[in-house]
């Protein structure tokens, strides 16, 4: 499970308005009938239209400066594993995002009129997708990029010659760029994988814009705070605050399991990418001790995350660690850093 919650900026400035977020989450529907088309769901609807989103975020903003974030995205990413278990990715994926969001109510640390809010308290609006394109950022994509780089500096050569700029054998050049394109480490169907190029497979996941204010329009809550869970006085009374992250996460992969009866692998658990983080001995142990089957399966999901293939299991820690720990451990980072909020 890979979540990000982000406050949706316009350049260096957060959008004032939820216009341009929702208008991109269309861009799935674009050519559908409407049969075909993904709607806007909650709480307690479907099919609700982008129209009526951006009406009930927007105007759900009071006492809000315009340096404070409007509404907060929220994307959920199950893993092919996750996305596997699942009976039907639309119906489950609306049942599994209704649940997850009183998880995310729960990991609030807040009051309202005495009481801990509820999901009936926020205010937000999800959207499943089903495409998903290879980025700058995918480690394929950055694993190729030096064929990448041979491939357009020969097409640029044999352009130069086809112009009469520069002399040549273009053919040469030609068979050079058909081999460049079969050495890359990461193809698709046959075909080098490029940026923009669509993913094969499931890859299913659910977009949740929830607004910064509470349903009343009275109370700011923030995913973003810097306090997990703590109390401060003012106006001469103790005031909740904070979002506590880690509870949030959680609770997600615990919500998905129990809801789906999924078995996660200690691998693809959150607790593992922070114990790797902070402790990596106690990870590679609790690697090793794995049952066979369970370990082989954990080594897949690593080697499969862009994370270096290991032919073996090696028998000692030292080995393990000598052959996966650095890149492992820039991977487990960006994990935790994707799975916080990054303000």
């Amino acid at each position: 499970m890979y979540i990000t919650i982000t406050p949706q900026k316009l350049g260096a400035n957060y959008s004032q308005s939820s216009g341009d977020f929702v208008g991109y989450l269309e861009k799935e529907n674009k050519g559908l009938e409407q049969q075909d088309m993904e709607h806007f769901f909650n709480q307690y609807g479907d099919e609700i239209s982008a129209e009526e989103v951006v009406k009930e975020i927007d105007g759900n903003t009071a006492k809000l400066k315009k340096k404070e974030p409007k509404f907060y995205s929220i994307t959920v990413s199950p893993s092919k594993y996750e996305l596997n278990r699942l009976q039907n990715s639309r119906e489950d994926l609306k049942t599994y995002t209704r649940e997850l969001m009183k998880d995310y109510v729960a990991s609030f640390n807040r009051e309202i009129n005495g009481r801990p809010i509820t999901i009936e308290d926020i205010k937000y609006y999800a959207k499943i997708e089903h495409q998903r394109t290879f980025k700058g950022t995918d480690f394929q994509i950055k694993e190729n990029q030096p064929f990448a780089t041979k491939i357009l500096q020969l097409k640029t050569d044999i352009r130069n010659i086809q112009e009469g700029r520069a002399e040549g054998n273009t053919k040469k050049m030609e068979k050079e760029i058909a081999k460049l394109e079969r050495q890359a480490p990461h193809q698709q169907n046959g075909k080098r994988i490029v940026q923009g190029m669509p993913k094969a497979g499931n890859q299913s996941h659910i977009h949740i814009i929830v607004s910064r204010k509470d349903a009343s329009n009275s109370i700011s809550l923030s995913p973003g705070s810097k306090h997990k869970a703590s109390e401060v006085e003012m106006h001469g009374k103790k005031v909740k605050r904070g979002f506590d992250r880690d509870t949030f996460f959680a609770k997600a992969e615990k919500t998905f399991d129990k809801t789906f009866g999924y078995k996660r692998n200690y691998a693809e658990t959150y607790k593992a990418k922070k114990t790797f983080v902070k402790n990596p001995n106690l990870y590679f142990s609790a690697l090793l001790k794995l049952p066979a089957n369970e370990k082989a399966l954990a080594f897949k999901m690593i080697s499969k995350s862009g994370l270096p293939i290991v032919p073996s299991i090696p028998v000692t820690q030292a080995l393990l660690a000598m052959k996966i720990f650095n890149k492992l451990r820039r991977g487990a980072e960006v994990a935790i850093k994707s799975s916080s909020i990054g303000i």
